[in-house]
């Protein structure tokens, strides 16, 4: 596969999807998953101009971190245990999968000790799937107002993983949830504050444009499927 044949489809793809909803393409920010990909790969992805990848794997980011460009922003978008949080802190911009009290406080705690602060999202299980980590929609308010006393966070918006299905209508009102979460916790922080929905990945990013993402991660689409 030429990596900037398969960017220029994903691009391609989500201005049509833009258009389609009646928003600009600059609205919509594309991280390219590059989890478990070897250097060489993230190399030609950034000479094809990209330059916001995801990583999931704490030891991973690290290690690429310290031998890929320095004006690449990674964003951490896996599980993150609290005892693995000083290998994603130091590096990462964002943080998207931040499912618990437990974790936004450990966070918390390594920027106070660092005199650093984190950008992170709060992880919502909007598909109801056992499998998937997250708070509950239902308990989004609460421990959304909760993590935005914490010192040196900020919580910038949601994440969500649509349903693994293949119905449409499913996966629409997964990503219609998490936006309605968004409307809802405007009244708490603000309509001029901005406000991330990460949401989509290659199987459904077109439908999640369409539902108001503003961040979508893409893997397998730009660099093809891969090993776990």
């Amino acid at each position: 596969m030429i990596l900037s044949d398969s960017i220029f489809e994903v691009k391609r793809r989500i201005d049509a999807a833009c258009k389609r909803s009646g928003r600009r393409s600059d609205q919509v920010t594309l991280v390219a998953v590059s989890k478990t990909l070897p250097v060489d790969y993230i190399k030609q992805a950034y000479q094809a101009g990209l330059r916001i990848f995801g990583e999931s794997r704490p030891q991973e980011v690290r290690d690429k971190t310290a031998v890929l460009p320095q004006d690449i922003e990674w964003h951490f978008i896996g599980p993150l245990q609290t005892n693995k949080i000083k290998y994603v802190l130091p590096v990462c911009t964002l943080i998207h999968s931040v499912d618990s009290m437990h974790l936004a406080k450990a966070i918390s705690d390594f920027c106070q000790k660092k005199d650093i602060s984190a950008n992170i999202l709060l992880e919502v299980n909007t598909s109801d799937e056992s499998s998937k980590i997250g708070v509950q929609p239902k308990e989004a308010m609460e421990i959304f107002k909760k993590i935005r006393l914490f010192p040196n966070i900020n919580i910038v918006g949601l994440m969500t993983i649509a349903p693994f299905t293949n119905v449409e209508a499913d996966i629409r009102q997964s990503f219609r949830l998490l936006a309605k979460l968004k409307e809802e916790l405007h009244s708490e922080i603000g309509r001029n504050q901005q406000f991330e929905l990460s949401m989509g990945m290659s199987q459904d990013y077109e439908i999640a444009i369409e539902e108001g993402s503003t961040m979508i991660r893409v893997g397998t689409s730009i660099f093809g499927s891969r090993g776990r």
